[in-house]
């Protein structure tokens, strides 16, 4: 399976982190996610530990936090359906800042926003330092159903190729004149995104067929497979049983 191109979220380099083989950071990841979310909300000075331990691997990955933070953007609507639980879940009531507001609220929005973050954060570490061919390879290896990867190996090689073609319909609308102002200009976006998805779905029947002519029987070939050792597993363990001791110790104390 080969992917030859990199996402805009990975980040080059060669610390340890990125050395590591993808489907250990898999698991690494999923399962310091699983010990977030196991955490009970009330135990608030977990989540600062375990914000710790994210800082501590982008700064042993070299990821500036200025790029960690711009990655953080896309749970902004998470953050807003947060800050109206407050005002909107009934129960106990409170003051805060001279506005009455949901005890059960304040404790869901606090829940959803640090365990939200946290592991937004985890997953955008996760493919800073690890390009999208080493995932595909290590979800192929963890035994994901094929169909499944096969199915975002698709989307990912021709992603950039539909929003180039999105590109270029842009410029031959802007080349005759035309401006989306107003409501009455939706009926050519929307003539323009069915033409977007006829000619998608052509090129997706061209691509299959000229795979089928090249031997393609419904499996992606692995080209090389990457094997762990066990000091890279290790390794790669550091993360979720330092997050394992945090959870106990929070439902403990």
């Amino acid at each position: 399976m080969g992917a030859g191109h990199s996402h805009k979220l990975y980040r080059r380099g060669h610390s340890p982190v990125h050395s590591l083989p993808a489907h250990c950071k898999l698991i690494a990841a999923f399962c310091f996610v699983l010990a977030v979310v196991c955490t009970p909300r009330e135990a608030m000075w977990a989540f600062a530990g375990y914000a710790a331990l994210l800082a501590v691997v982008a700064a042993v990955a070299r990821i500036p936090p200025g790029f960690l933070l711009s990655r953080l953007v896309i749970e902004i609507p998470f953050v807003a359906f947060a800050l109206l639980m407050p005002f909107v879940v009934p129960g106990e009531r409170t003051t805060v800042l001279g506005l009455s507001v949901s005890v059960p609220g304040l404790w869901g929005a606090w829940n959803i926003l640090a365990k939200g973050t946290l592991g937004v954060a985890t997953s955008v570490i996760l493919a800073s330092t690890t390009e999208l061919r080493s995932l595909l390879l290590g979800l192929q290896w963890l035994r994901l159903p094929p169909l499944l990867v096969q199915i975002a190996s698709f989307m990912i090689r021709y992603g950039d190729v539909i929003a180039d073609e999105m590109r270029r319909m842009s410029i031959a609308r802007r080349s005759r004149g035309f401006e989306a102002r107003g409501v009455r200009q939706w009926g050519v976006l929307a003539k323009s995104a069915g033409a977007l998805f006829i000619r998608s779905y052509e090129r997706g029947e061209r691509v299959h067929l000229a795979m089928v002519s090249r031997g393609y029987t419904g499996v992606m070939p692995v080209i090389d497979e990457v094997r762990a050792s066990r000091t890279q597993w290790a390794h790669a363990a550091t993360l979720p049983l330092a997050a394992l001791g945090v959870c106990l110790m929070g439902w403990t104390l």
